[in-house]
């Protein structure tokens, strides 16, 4: 790799400085490195495709897992890895903290690094038979209640056959990378992540029936909201735990595997188990 691009979280780096190292020592060694400026975004979390240089071997996130979902979100439609520095609390994707980071970059020019792709999911809302919103998820799409509590009603069909009612707090659809997120808090089981599924998890159900359902990859998945008994228009659907968009009694929120991918750059080969060990622990 010889070309890369760095993101910040600005509430994390706030005066670049770090960002600036990063790119120095890069430059130093001969490669190219340029970053991003701040900039006000609507579209977009923290980048702007239309930015980052055609050239770019490898884009370098600093702050942490949320920084990197949001970036990997943005940048998904140009299919460059992406390597995460955790400038936080402890990291799950993004492994390296800044301690390491500068034999991590040399093993960067080297490369010497591991590549794992991690599917996205894809979430449209259909509002009389029209798409009215649409988002992406590295980690979980997510159908919630706002304003007073109140069970929310809605249908499940997959492959426009009906699978099952509920009344339920919300509901979980994760990928395997979001399996260890809200999923695993929610009852969820625990996927590897270079799986090609989809987990779905009801959140705290009003019935006997708390399993959650594991579905393939290539299938569709379609919420149906049924009508609230108090006639409170109060659920929205959420993507990665940041942008939402409200909803009411008689959408459809369709959920299929994206066709973009995530490819996330780790510096040794990427132990799930160990991960998981760490994170239980």
């Amino acid at each position: 790799m010889n070309n890369f691009f760095v993101i910040a979280n600005a509430d994390k780096d706030t005066d670049f400085e770090l960002t600036r190292t990063v790119c120095d020592f890069l430059n130093q060694k001969g490669a190219v490195c340029t970053y991003q400026e701040k900039d006000n975004f609507t579209k977009y979390n923290y980048a702007n495709p239309a930015n980052v240089p055609s050239k770019t071997d490898c884009i370098i996130v600093l702050g942490g897992d949320g920084t990197l979902i949001q970036a990997a979100r943005d940048l998904c439609t140009l299919d460059i890895p992406v390597f995460g520095v955790n400038l936080g609390n402890l990291g799950y994707l993004t492994e390296i903290d800044r301690e390491q980071i500068f034999p991590a970059l040399q093993l960067l020019l080297d490369d010497k690094v591991f590549i794992d792709n991690r599917i996205l999911i894809e979430g449209k809302v259909i509002r009389n038979n029209e798409e009215i919103y649409s988002g992406l998820a590295l980690n979980d799409i997510v159908l919630n209640r706002v304003g007073p509590l109140q069970v929310i009603n809605f249908d499940l069909y997959v492959n426009e056959e009906f699978l099952i009612s509920y009344p339920a707090d919300g509901l979980i659809v994760a990928t395997p990378t979001g399996s260890t997120a809200y999923n695993l808090s929610a009852g969820g089981p625990i996927v590897k992540p270079e799986n090609d599924i989809m987990v779905v998890t009801p959140v705290c159900p009003h019935t006997l029936n708390k399993s959650s359902i594991i579905l393939d990859g290539s299938d569709i998945l379609e919420i149906v909201l049924s009508r609230t008994k108090n006639g409170r228009e109060e659920r929205a659907v959420s993507f990665d735990g940041g942008k939402y968009f409200k909803v009411r009694s008689g959408d459809k929120i369709v959920i299929t595997r994206a066709s973009d991918i995530v490819r996330l750059v780790h510096t040794k080969k990427h132990n799930f188990l160990q991960i998981l060990r760490n994170k239980m622990s």
